[in-house]
């Protein structure tokens, strides 16, 4: 039932965003970046309740919680960097939005590398 509290939640922002874009378009932004921020706490509560759940595969990696801890990391990075994309898209500032998403798609890819190592050294070690 969340999620239909939060579609309405951005219905109704956007749809009142929309009425100052016309008069005071600096309001109609900070009302849009204001539900953005409500909504993404939203957002973290439940990654709040996700964390508590995946305590439970910690179990399963006996004690290597490295490649879990990635995963969790490259997630934010790629919540966080969308966020920030979307309200300098809303902006009118799209080129900062693209470099934004450009720059989270790098961070995950060397956040990546270390995973993507192990796996071609563990291929190695049996094919050889």
């Amino acid at each position: 039932m969340e999620i239909i509290k939060i579609g309405l939640l951005g219905v109704a922002g956007a749809m009142l965003a929309l009425q100052f874009r016309s008069n005071r378009p600096e309001y109609g932004l900070y009302l849009g970046a204001a539900i953005c921020l409500i909504i993404f706490t939203f957002s973290v509560n439940g990654l709040k309740m996700l964390l508590e759940r995946m305590e439970g595969l910690f179990s399963y990696l006996n004690g290597n919680n490295e490649y879990l801890g990635l995963l969790l990391k490259a997630v934010g990075i790629t919540y966080v960097c969308e966020f920030c994309a979307s309200i300098c898209r809303d902006a009118g500032y799209g080129a900062v939005a693209g470099q934004i998403e450009i720059f989270g798609k790098l961070s995950v890819l060397l956040m990546g590398l270390p995973v993507l190592a192990a796996v071609i050294e563990n291929i190695n070690v049996i094919a050889g």
